[in-house]
């Protein structure tokens, strides 16, 4: 099966790094980039007026300029509530311990790992949508 996932980092090298990692891994993947947590926003409302599914997987980073990755997932749980939500695995540096916290607890965030991404990290999480499809 093949999996659509969406990187959301405002930092080129770690978009690389993990775009990188998950060419590598054994799965069989559609990459999409985005810079922003606003131009990931955008790229969901314009796969649903497209009629497309949203990405399988977000790479999400809290820690961006303009909207950050908490104000992405709010908006992304107000604007798409009758549509299957991605699974969104935090990918960031944890700076604040609070973030760590709140996102173990969060309903949308299905993981949280710290940068770079790993080849491991990802080969978990196929294993992970294999026993679910």
């Amino acid at each position: 099966m093949k999996l659509t996932v969406c990187i959301i980092d405002d930092d080129l090298v770690s978009q690389f790094a993990t775009r990188y990692c998950i060419q590598q891994s054994s799965g069989d993947f559609d990459i999409m980039t985005c810079s922003s947590g606003e131009e990931g926003l955008s790229l969901c409302v314009e796969l649903m007026e497209q009629n497309e599914e949203l990405p399988h997987i977000i790479f999400l980073d809290l820690v961006m300029d303009g909207m950050d990755g908490w104000t992405f997932l709010e908006n992304l749980q107000n604007l798409f509530k009758e549509s299957k939500l991605p699974k969104v695995y935090i990918l960031s540096s944890f700076t604040n311990a609070k973030d760590r916290a709140i996102a173990k607890e969060h309903k949308l965030i299905s993981g949280y790992v710290d940068k770079p991404l790993s080849r491991n990290y990802i080969e978990k999480i196929l294993d992970q949508e294999k026993t679910i499809s």
